[in-house]
Parts: C-alpha cells; sequence; structure tokens
C-alpha cells in the first residue's frame, strides 16, 4: 500500500515544505520498505510554529476570547473528525509504528473518548472566592499558560499526543505539537482534524522533525510556556534541563520496569492472560509494560507454564495481510538493542524459557520472538533497565513482605500490577506501592478520566483526568479592597 496522506508541515493554518527543503523517509518495520517521506522541520520552522501559536494565545486573541462552551464544541468536532477518519489513520499507524491495525485502533478509540472527555472541561474551569480579612473580596482565575510544547514518542504516536494535545486546548492554550522523527505521519491527521474542525490558524501547529534538532529547538524557545514529553528517563532528563533556562514548566511521562504480582490465591487463568497483555502487547514497547512478573513460590512453575504457552502461541506479523497479533520492533536498531538485553540476561544468568531471538520464518521485518526469562534476581540488567520489547523476567517470591520489597525495588515507579482474590491483600499490597499507577485483577488499564503518571525517576507531573486540568492552567489571585 502507498501512503497518501499529508506530508507537509501544519504552520498557523497552512500546510508548508520544510524551510530547508530537508525530508524525512519513515520504515514499514513489517516490511523494511520506505512507507512515506514527509517534510523534516528546522530550527527556523519550529520558530515559525512558536510564534504563530504564541500571536493565537496572546488575550485579545480569537481563541482566547471565544466562549468555553464554543471551544469545547471545536474539541467534539475534532473528535469526530479523527472519527471519521478512523480507518485511514490506523493503518498508516500500522505501517509506520509496526503494531498490529487491531492495537492501532484501540489507540485511535482512546483519543476520540479523550478529546470528546476534554471538551466537556471547556466551560468547566471555574475558580474560587476565598475568605480574607478585612473588607475584601478576593478571588481566583483558572487561566490558560499559553503556548504548549508537545513531544510525542514512536511507541504510541498518535495516542500520546492527543493525551496531552486535548487537555491544554480545553484550558484555552495553543500548541505546537513535534512527533517522533521515526514515526511522523499520523500527528499530521491532527492537523487535518484541526483544520476540518475550524480551528484559528495558529491554535494547532505541527512540526516533524527530529529531536536534536526540531526538538531542542522546541523545548528551547523563550515563548514555550509549558513542555509535555512523553519517552525515555534520560531524553526526559535532558528536556528538563533545556526547559529550566527559560524557567518553562513540564510534564514529563518517563521510563518504567512495572511488576505484575501474582500471588497464591489468583485466578491463575486470568492472571497469565493479563501478564501476557501487559508485555507483549504493541511488542513490549510501552513505558508501562509489565516487564518484572512477580510470582508466588507456590504457584512459581504453573503461572510460568501458562505465559510461556501463551507467549509461543503468539501470532506474529503485521496484522494487515496476515493474523498477527504482535507485530515487529519499531526499527532495526531498536531490535538490535533488544536483542542485547536478551543476550545479558543470559549472561548474567537467567534463562530463556521461550523465545530469546529472531523468528525464523520471518525474512523480513525487525521481529523479536516472545521472551520469557525464568530464574531471575532483581540486581539482574535484565530486571533494572528499561528493555522496551518483548522480554519477561520472572521473580520468584515467597511472602507478601518480600513481593512488595522487590516491587518497590527499583529506580521507576509508574504501573504495577496485582493479582489476587483477598480483598485485604489487595488493597493493602496497593497501598504500599511506590507506584503512580496500580491495577488489581487486570493489566494494564486507563481511562481518559484517570490520572497517568508515575513516581521517581518515571517522571513529572500527570496527564488525563482532572489532574491534566492543573498542568495546562494557572491560578491567577485577584484581591478587592472593598472600602476603597
Amino acid at each position: 500500500m502507498s501512503y497518501d496522506g499529508p506530508t507537509e508541515l501544519y504552520i498557523d493554518g497552512e500546510w508548508t515544505a520544510a524551510e530547508n527543503g530537508e525530508t524525512i523517509d519513515t520504515v514499514d518495520p513489517a516490511t523494511e520498505e520506505t512507507y512515506a517521506t514527509v517534510a523534516c522541520a528546522s530550527a527556523e520552522d519550529v520558530s515559525h510554529a512558536v510564534a504563530a501559536a504564541d500571536a493565537a494565545a496572546e488575550r485579545g486573541s480569537e481563541w482566547r476570547t471565544m466562549s468555553p462552551s464554543e471551544r469545547g464544541a471545536h474539541l467534539r468536532a475534532m473528535a469526530d473528525e479523527i472519527e471519521s477518519m478512523a480507518d485511514e489513520i490506523g493503518l498508516v499507524e500500522s505501517h509506520d509504528n509496526g503494531k498490529t491495525p487491531f492495537e492501532a485502533s484501540l489507540d485511535i478509540d482512546m483519543v476520540v473518548d479523550t478529546f470528546r472527555y476534554y471538551a466537556g472541561w471547556a466551560d468547566k474551569l471555574t475558580g474560587e472566592t476565598i475568605p480574607v480579612p478585612g473588607n475584601r473580596l478576593d478571588y481566583t482565575l483558572q487561566e490558560p499558560l499559553g503556548v504548549t510544547a508537545h513531544i510525542a514518542p514512536w511507541n504510541y504516536p498518535f495516542q500520546l499526543a492527543g493525551r496531552s494535545l486535548a487537555p491544554a486546548l480545553a484550558c484555552g492554550n495553543t500548541a505546537v505539537l513535534k512527533p517522533s522523527n521515526t514515526t511522523p505521519l499520523t500527528a499530521l491527521y491532527y492537523a487535518k482534524a484541526a483544520e476540518a474542525a475550524g480551528l484559528p490558524d495558529g491554535v494547532l501547529n505541527v512540526v516533524p522533525g527530529t529531536g536534536s534538532e526540531a526538538g531542542s529547538a522546541l523545548v528551547s524557545e523563550p515563548a514555550v510556556d509549558h513542555v509535555a514529553f512523553t519517552g525515555s528517563t534520560g531524553v526526559g532528563k535532558h528536556i528538563m534541563s533545556e526547559a529550566a533556562d527559560n524557567v518553562t514548566g513540564v510534564t514529563l511521562e518517563l521510563g518504567g520496569k512495572g511488576p505484575n504480582m501474582v500471588f497464591p490465591d489468583a485466578d491463575l487463568e486470568a492472571a497469565s492472560k493479563g501478564v501476557h497483555y501487559g508485555i507483549f502487547m504493541n511488542c513490549g514497547q510501552m513505558c508501562w509494560a509489565g516487564s518484572r512478573l512477580l510470582v508466588h513460590e507456590d504457584i512459581h512453575d504453573e503461572v510460568v507454564e501458562r505465559v510461556v504457552n501463551r507467549a509461543e502461541a503468539t501470532p506474529l506479523g503485521s496484522g494487515i495481510d496476515d493474523d498477527g497479533r504482535m507485530g515487529p520492533a519499531v526499527s532495526e536498531s531498536h531490535r538490535e538493542e533488544v536483542l542485547d538485553y536478551i543476550q545479558t540476561g543470559i549472561d548474567e544468568g537467567a534463562t530463556v524459557a521461550t523465545g530469546g531471538g529472531i523468528p525464523e520464518d520471518k525474512e523480513q521485518g525487525y521481529f523479536i520472538e516472545p521472551t520469557v526469562f525464568t530464574d531471575v534476581t532483581n540486581d539482574m540488567t535484565i530486571a533494572r533497565e528499561e528493555i522496551f520489547g518483548p522480554v519477561l523476567s520472572v521473580i520468584e517470591f515467597s511472602d507478601d513482605e518480600e513481593a512488595i520489597e522487590i516491587a518497590n525495588d527499583s529506580p521507576f515507579g509508574l504501573s504495577a500490577g496485582i493479582w489476587t482474590n483477598n480483598i485485604n491483600r489487595a488493597h493493602d499490597t496497593a497501598a504500599r506501592l511506590d507506584y503512580g499507577m496500580v491495577s488489581i485483577n487486570e493489566y494494564p488499564q486507563t481511562f481518559p478520566q484517570t490520572p497517568f503518571g508515575g513516581f521517581k525517576e518515571s517522571g513529572v507531573g500527570r496527564e488525563q483526568g482532572t489532574e491534566a486540568i492543573k498542568e495546562y492552567t494557572q491560578a491567577k489571585n485577584v484581591n478587592v479592597n472593598i472600602d476603597r
């Protein structure tokens, strides 16, 4: 299939080539063939996009003075446009990223729900009155920040861009979106949706480009008032440092090394299904992947057998012209990184229960076998570092205290899973875990109305829910002396 979607930058309501004429070739990970060529934004292009967003964010601008209910209507219209393009966006995402159309469709549904959810928030951004001494009236206003920068990752290119765009726009901010140069295509459909929904020029700008030039330029722009970034912890720290030069606020959703904890009283069939889904969907390329399986010694062998059987039965493929349910890694270089981690696990003494290499029947595509390691200790590299691939590390525990200790012994604290039919154990364990998100008897799970984010090196701030409204607004206090 050839690509016939948008390929240019979208700045100030206009589609345009990059100023320097540079382009990006994107490769279909399932075929290793070039799928599309898109414009590659320079630092100058990013500057133009920020200037357009800044003008659209001024206090007298159309977007800033628009009634909140009308702004919400624009977001609902964007949701409708995205929904109408869902099949096209899903197929493009599959070719650009490697995830199956089934997985891509889930991402698009989540985006549509997210835009509709935050459309409802647009006219509910209320302040408060505050009792103060004397004959005074004191109240607060909840105002937009101004220009927000959104740097989206390659693992969920469409969904995670929409996750931050929707609340930012609902709060009255303007936005510049820079997708990953590995997966730049579906971000451009936000520009199509904004254009069709009638958003004023400059409110949403989309600039595909490299992180080293376009991304760095975006974070360093003085007119940018907030940066939302999803990606690795290392890059997140660098962005935080760059943003600090202008005292720019950040929302960072970073790495993870999620423990899925299976206790002896759990439904083992449901647990094994959830463990499989939590590590092998999207080829394991997820910050919230359940990449550590902590399992009680009494049920260790049975749980491992169930998970291994599911892993070995997983059809590999694009899902476009085959029955694939797990797609390839996003690129050849990323596959090599994952394979290096697998070799490190072997070298450090872990046992490969299944997988561990490149599938023999895949002559094309960056596929990796679903891999399960046993005999893993929590000090091994594969248990400490984020692999970002279909690699599960099984760690045995003997009691609840040990399970919680192992789970919390990590530099990350994004997402954790608990499998038990004991309600007291479930809530007690959830309360004691150093994680921003905990799922009980399913994994992983999130909704537009629930906060998404982690503790420790897993990030700063929260996306989704009412927490995101706080990320994209600022409080102004007004004090009135009534006697004068």
